[in-house]
């Protein structure tokens, strides 16, 4: 838990807009998938999220189709897109993205966690700047284990992500002036 948004207090003033969450997988184990998505409903207010878009990016385990189907009808905020022919993490988010009908969309992975007090900050810096691009710092699922990592903590966490010219995605190291910069470990990094 990051102790830095659960103390953090966010304004209602303008309110903060409500998010899709968009969840990509393919051949995803059944019980990361489905704790991913529990999680994400157990620590979200409900009042900020409207929908849980599962996209399966062409999944050929069988658990997947039917079975998937009909557990996810007890929420009716869930709902699965599928794609028929596998194209991708990119495109099966812009599939999700297509469906989504809050004023924000979230992209998580599969086989993370989300811990209480996760979604407002996100929410609070896009109410702050709507051209915004937030990325949370949730734990990820080791998929041997099933024990959940803890985002990494402040103090060794200095890496910002970056797109070159050909819109490939990478880290950087931060620079010490944008260390120096920040107030805490919820404030943007630029």
């Amino acid at each position: 838990m990051i102790s830095g948004c659960i103390e953090q207090k966010f304004k209602r003033c303008p309110p903060l807009p409500t998010t899709s969450v968009i969840i990509v997988f393919h051949n995803e184990a059944w019980s990361t998938l489905l704790r991913t998505v529990y999680s994400v409903l157990y620590s979200s207010p409900a009042i900020l999220l409207k929908e849980i878009i599962l996209v399966d990016d062409a999944s050929v385990d069988e658990y997947l189709h039917d079975k998937l189907e009909e557990y996810i009808k007890q929420f009716s905020i869930v709902k699965i897109v599928r794609q028929r022919e596998r194209k991708g993490l990119i495109t099966a988010r812009l599939l999700g993205a297509t469906v989504a009908t809050a004023e924000t969309l979230t992209f998580l992975d599969a086989h993370c966690e989300c811990f209480y007090g996760w979604l407002e900050p996100l929410l609070a810096r896009i109410a702050e700047n709507y051209t915004a691009v937030v990325s949370p710092d949730i734990a990820s699922i080791d998929l041997n284990t099933f024990e959940f990592n803890k985002p990494s903590p402040y103090g060794s966490n200095h890496n910002r992500g970056n797109f070159d010219w050909s819109l490939s995605f990478g880290w950087e190291s931060l620079p010490d002036h944008e260390k120096q910069r920040r107030k805490d470990e919820t404030y943007p990094i630029k």
